[in-house]
């Protein structure tokens, strides 16, 4: 167990407060006119899900997360069940809820491998690939001149999932898309 000082809490990091392990999502250390420093953080609860703000005054030391890690195959989901098994032993099944996948978790596509975070045996959230390449399954077809919305328009990838795009990405397209943001990155092929 390791202690972290007020302005150690930084982006990235695994914390412990109040018993719950957190995720430093953002940090910024700054002086309030003659008072002490403090450091204003975010935090994502990894149980839950939430996102709190937390200040870290100067005399505050805070417990770091362990945080183990274990590969795990996204295997389908059904009625708000998201099914995985181990990566290695796949009649080793178990369903988490729609809240602990997150909501990059309609860009999984079957049998991609994904990485689940646990705390102190407890399964939490998941760790997913920063980009997905999906296919466009569904895509109204771009008219000449629409460009008033900017030159987007809505599609369904083969997950199911809806993400703007330009208009010139069509049906059978092969997209890569960021799985933080949600966003389209580029056309892949077809």
């Amino acid at each position: 167990m390791s202690l972290l000082e007020y302005s150690d809490i930084t982006e990235k990091k695994y914390i412990v407060l109040d018993g719950q392990p957190y995720e430093v999502i953002s940090s910024h250390v700054f002086r309030k006119q003659q008072r002490k420093p403090v450091n204003a953080t975010k935090l994502k609860n990894l149980m839950t899900g939430k996102v709190t703000e937390y200040s870290f005054h100067v005399s505050e030391k805070v417990e770091e997360a362990e945080i183990d890690e274990r590969e795990v195959k996204y295997l389908y989901n059904n009625r708000g069940e998201w099914w995985f098994c181990e990566e290695e032993d796949s009649a080793k099944r178990f369903k988490v809820t729609e809240e602990n996948v997150g909501p990059a978790g309609k860009f999984l596509k079957p049998n991609t491998v994904v990485t689940q975070l646990l705390f102190r045996e407890t399964p939490m959230s998941f760790k997913m690939p920063i980009s997905a390449e999906l296919k466009v399954v569904e895509a109204p077809p771009g008219i000449k001149g629409d460009t008033a919305t900017g030159g987007q328009k809505t599609v369904v990838l083969e997950t199911g999932a809806t993400i703007n795009v330009p208009l010139f990405v069509n049906e059978d397209d092969v997209i890569r898309i960021n799985t933080d943001t949600g966003e389209y990155r580029e056309r892949v092929g077809k």
